[in-house]
């Protein structure tokens, strides 16, 4: 069994990981079925956007240069010569002090380059005035403003989301090229394991990880593949994570990385002859975090204890496989808090799971509970990390923290807790 244990820091594992994924095929699948999912091509305007001149108010189109005289002691006065609506096109060809009845979103009539709005005017039946002057395209969104034919408007590896569907139904994708959803394993072990269902029994805990790892798999939209609890035997969890790994994108474990006499995964590596990427990292918690590979499999042994769990896999698990997926912003979203009550430091970096809130004065976060790393009410309750960095002074209230954002679609590009 793997005894030997050299701690590296939390950035230094991230890499180990990120340099061992591979990209995984692609599909195609419809418009409605693909929100969730990772662009595998960029999206290109196939036309432009607006595709031609159009208002953006109610009112009247009509030529700029006949309202240049237009003022309080001299009005302009147009007569209404035609009537168009969204989605109408008018024939007409506007000749001096004409105008067009226009709805917003309609296209501006031949010769028209700007757009009087209703309240503007002094109207009757067909005719209008007046008394301020109008410049070219006043009031009018031009051809191509918002894009242009040719323009790559979203790119590769973007999650796709409501706003990137209102844009491939733009431009009439009625099917995506997205990446394929890795099958992900997920295997809970330990002897202590009672199911969701059993009552509980002398000795016993219920198997929290496994719905939750799974749970946090659907979140991302990968495909979680269960399989089931084992008991701390070499031989049963050997076989199940070789069978895994050789049909799966990656096989998650929970517990059985310690180094106790019952922790058995640094030993089923060794046995799949799988690479180890690192066993220990300066983290808490989860600090007994181990990763391995074989061929083009990622092995992530998680620790048993839930917040440990719960924080591996959102460090290390989630940006593999956003990656794999070939997501452009695979890490969690960072930011800046205020912290609301003081907190203590490790040697080794702490996650701390939190709740954040921002507020018109400023974002603020505090601690969300019960922090040991076997604590599963913080996990609940808590939408962020609060991240101290190791070997570090006391922080007080009213101090500036990093933080890491949990449930976002959008994540950042590349890790920046500086630890």
């Amino acid at each position: 069994m793997l005894k030997t244990r050299n701690p590296i820091t939390v950035s230094e594992a991230i890499s180990r990981i990120m340099k061992q994924v591979g990209k995984i095929s692609s599909e195609t699948i419809s418009l409605n079925e693909s929100c969730g999912r990772i662009l595998a091509e960029p999206v290109l305007a196939n036309h432009d956007v607006p595709p031609f001149h159009r208002s953006i108010y109610d009112g009247f189109a009509v030529r700029a240069i006949d309202t240049t005289e237009a003022s309080s002691h001299s009005p302009a006065a147009f007569t209404v010569i035609d009537r168009i609506g969204a989605g109408d096109v008018s024939s007409v060809s506007l000749e001096e002090n004409k105008a067009v009845r226009i709805m917003t979103g309609a296209k501006l009539p031949k010769e028209a380059n700007a757009v009087i709005m209703l309240e503007q005017t002094v109207s009757s039946e067909h005719s209008f005035v007046i008394h301020k002057p109008f410049t070219p395209f006043e009031n009018v969104s031009l051809q191509g403003e918002d894009a242009k034919k040719g323009d790559v408007i979203i790119e590769k590896g973007s999650m796709i989301t409501p706003g990137v569907i209102a844009v491939l139904a733009t431009f009439g994708y009625t099917h995506v090229k997205v990446a394929r959803r890795p099958v992900v394993g997920v295997l809970a072990t330990g002897s202590e394991l009672l199911d969701v269902s059993t009552p509980l029994e002398p000795g016993k805990i219920r198997n929290s990880n496994g719905p939750m790892i799974l749970a946090q798999l659907k979140r991302l939209g990968v495909q979680p593949k269960w399989l089931g609890v084992r008991a701390d035997d070499v031989e049963a969890c050997y076989l199940t994570v070789k069978q895994a790994a050789e049909v799966c994108d990656a096989v998650i474990t929970t517990g059985g990385v310690s180094v106790g006499d019952f922790d058995y995964l640094p030993a089923v590596y060794e046995k799949m002859e799988a690479e180890v990427l690192f066993n220990k990292v300066k983290m808490r918690p989860g600090s007994v975090t181990t990763v391995a590979h074989t061929d083009q499999t990622l092995l992530f042994g998680l620790s048993g204890n839930p917040s440990s769990c719960f924080v591996g896999f959102e460090l290390f698990a989630r940006p593999a496989l956003l990656a794999m997926m070939g997501s452009t912003k695979p890490y969690l979203h960072y930011a800046k808090a205020v912290i609301k009550e003081d907190a203590t430091f490790n040697s080794f970096t702490q996650f701390i799971r939190a709740v954040y809130e921002s507020k018109p004065s400023g974002a603020l976060i505090a601690p969300a509970g019960f922090n040991k790393s076997n604590s599963v009410t913080s996990i609940a309750r808590g939408n962020a990390f609060i991240v101290l960095p190791g070997g570090t002074d006391r922080i007080k209230r009213g101090e500036v923290v990093d933080v890491l954002l949990l449930g976002m679609d959008e994540g950042h590009e590349s890790w920046v807790i500086r630890e």
